[in-house]
């Protein structure tokens, strides 16, 4: 799991159908205080998150599938939590 923030809405004329109950947005990866780690990628909300939250993401298929309770959805990337506060290891 990472930590991330919701940079944007995606959206889309076609999508997979394993897509059609879910919001899909661009995440940008966070480090420990909050600066961006890494290049953004796009994530599939399941915790009604949206715009300028942080989040919490999982990017592991099987774990993705078992939380979805659907073996053959083709989601890579799912927002599992919305993060309140995050508090850097001294």
């Amino acid at each position: 799991m990472i930590l991330a923030r919701v940079i944007g809405n995606v959206v889309s004329t076609v999508k997979h159908p394993g897509l059609n109950r879910y919001a899909v947005f661009a995440v940008q990866p966070l480090d420990e205080y909050g600066q961006d780690a890494g290049e953004s990628f796009l994530a599939v909300d399941h915790a009604q998150s949206g715009p300028g939250d942080q989040v919490i993401v999982l990017r592991e298929g099987n774990g993705i599938r078992q939380i979805l309770a659907d073996p053959k959805n083709p989601i890579r990337c799912l927002i599992v939590g919305v993060v309140d506060a995050v508090t850097p290891a001294a």
